[in-house]
């Protein structure tokens, strides 16, 4: 279990492709740089999609943690 302090949850448990990416893009619309976001994701896709946009908007991908039936992915926003 991650000790990281977060800011902002996104539960998107639940929700189709692209439901989860664009709940995270909202998210880091509304925050401020160095703020932890945290997505959660029972969709597949989000394990591929969200650390590529992450990667591609130049945010931190901190963590990604695997649970039974879902997947946390912790992001601090860079700008």
């Amino acid at each position: 279990m991650s000790s990281i302090q977060v800011d902002i949850l996104v539960d998107a448990r639940g929700m189709a492709c692209p439901g989860p990416l664009l709940g995270l893009i909202g998210a880091v619309r509304e925050g401020t740089v160095g703020e932890v976001i945290e997505v959660t994701s029972t969709d597949e896709g989000s394990k591929t999609d969200i650390p590529a946009w992450v990667a591609k908007a130049r945010h931190d991908l901190v963590e990604v943690i695997v649970e039974d039936s879902y997947t946390r992915f912790i992001i601090r926003k860079a700008r």
